[in-house]
């Protein structure tokens, strides 16, 4: 596991790269091609509408009168009358909305519908748009548009006269222009529902990557917690199994049987030890209860400080053999909560005896209590070894035990605080811990008080 689970990880970070790269790629060539596109429709309505101005145009019937004497030339001086046979230009011919309407119905059969659009024309000067000749009709915007050549796009389409009429060198060449205000923006809103698609489903594939990572990680640390509580379980059973197997061999003895005294000392370790193993049984089949919920709690009025005090007695022995001491100072001055007894007592318990397993000399156990309008506030300190900043981030783990150096003799499955906390939250209070390594550890409990 620890060897492929790198492995697992370089090919599902690899794969999802190359998926992102690709959808980007995808993306921009998807944007390129739509604006290939729309510059393609919008240079078909202009041929379109160019075609219908310039026919128009040359239809005209002095136009015609022009193409039946084609020799016709004129003198200097009589200008007046070759300005009066002259044929207009399409800017003359055509108004503003005329050609408006034809830009418009001419996009609208290319699928530009609802495409906006700035347009002029005038008389083709190179098709510079830095002339100094105004253009002879245009749009209201189409000179503030044409400046922005970030992100609007322009088309340009002349206007000749047509040959076949005779009226090349007569008629003036015009230019039509076509502006697109905000090109980029129109091909994204073209685009946007793909666009969106690719960015959703690129999200679910990272989110996918963190759950199996998430997953992984999580799997590889149960397993290690599970070998763990096999490893501990086995040591907790093997130490009174021992034990009993050797008391039942004395016991076998002709010199104990017949000594009353040492068969009933070899009985009561037996007994004792039985009672060990019934008591690590039990742990681990009430912490299975509180994992699917099913540990139904007697709440009852109770008051906290007779609790307190009863089970710090039940430990002065284990204190005493430490050579270790207790302070308890009950300030609350309102004690009662309503609370399961059994429960509430175990939780105090596991948090003295945890106190008194990671111990170092001179241990001081300090118990205080006080409350508030709504509150009854517990606090169990220490001196002992401490905890890390990671230890009290895992502390209330179910089966997760703190690394205690070169410290054997901590027994347990890793179930006291994750029951701890369990309990203290079926009982709608908090804990909180804060420790500092070598220098000890405070456990907070903060529990609502009866109503009255």
């Amino acid at each position: 596991m620890k060897k492929i689970f790198p492995v697992i990880i370089i090919l599902i970070t690899l794969s999802l790269i190359g998926i992102i790269y690709i959808q980007i790629n995808w993306i921009v060539t998807m944007v390129e091609s739509r604006q290939s596109l729309l510059k393609h429709r919008l240079i078909l309505a202009m041929n379109d509408v160019g075609h219908q101005l310039v026919e128009q145009r040359g239809s005209s019937s002095s136009l015609k009168s022009l193409r039946l004497r084609p020799g016709l030339t004129w003198s200097p001086s009589d200008q007046f009358m070759r300005e009066l046979m002259r044929p207009p230009t399409i800017a003359e011919k055509f108004s503003q909305e005329d050609i408006n309407d034809k830009l418009r119905k001419s996009l609208n059969v290319q699928g530009l519908k609802d495409t906006k659009f700035e347009f002029s024309i005038s008389a083709d000067l190179g098709a510079s748009r830095f002339s100094f000749r105004p253009p002879d009709i245009r749009s209201p915007n189409f000179l503030k548009e044409l400046e922005d050549t970030v992100n609007n796009f322009a088309a340009y389409y002349p206007l000749q006269a047509p040959e076949n009429l005779g009226a090349a060198g007569v008629l003036p060449d015009e230019l039509l222009v076509v502006v697109i205000p905000d090109f980029r923006n129109i091909v994204l809103k073209q685009m946007r529902l793909m666009i969106g698609g690719a960015i959703f489903f690129t999200l679910v594939i990272i989110a996918a990557f963190y759950v199996t990572v998430n997953a992984l990680l999580r799997q590889k640390k149960l397993s290690e917690i599970k070998n763990d509580f096999i490893n501990n379980m086995t040591h907790e059973f093997k130490t009174p199994l021992a034990t009993i197997s050797l008391a039942v061999d004395a016991l076998k003895n002709e010199k104990v049987i017949q000594d009353r005294q040492k068969s009933e000392y070899f009985t009561g370790i037996i007994k004792e030890e039985n009672r060990r193993m019934n008591k690590q049984v039990e742990t681990i089949l009430q912490a299975s209860l509180l994992d699917r919920q099913e540990q139904q709690l007697n709440l009852v009025p109770i008051h906290a400080h007779t609790i307190i005090q009863e089970a710090m007695e039940n430990f002065q022995l284990q204190l005493d053999g430490k050579g270790g001491r207790s302070e308890v100072q009950l300030n609350a001055k309102n004690d009662l909560i309503d609370a399961d007894e059994v429960h509430f007592t175990n939780l105090i318990s596991n948090l003295i005896d945890n106190a008194i397993k990671y111990s170092k000399e001179n241990l001081l156990i300090r118990i205080t209590t006080h409350s508030t309008s709504k509150s009854l506030i517990i606090r169990i300190e220490d001196n002992g070894i401490g905890m890390s900043k990671e230890t009290q981030r895992r502390i209330f783990e179910k089966f997760y035990r703190a690394h205690t150096g070169n410290l054997h003799n901590v027994k347990g499955f890793g179930l006291g605080l994750s029951y701890v906390k369990t309990i203290v939250e079926a009982h709608r209070g908090k804990i909180k811990v804060d420790s500092v390594v070598g220098k000890g550890t405070t456990f907070t409990l903060d529990f609502p008080l009866k109503a009255d």
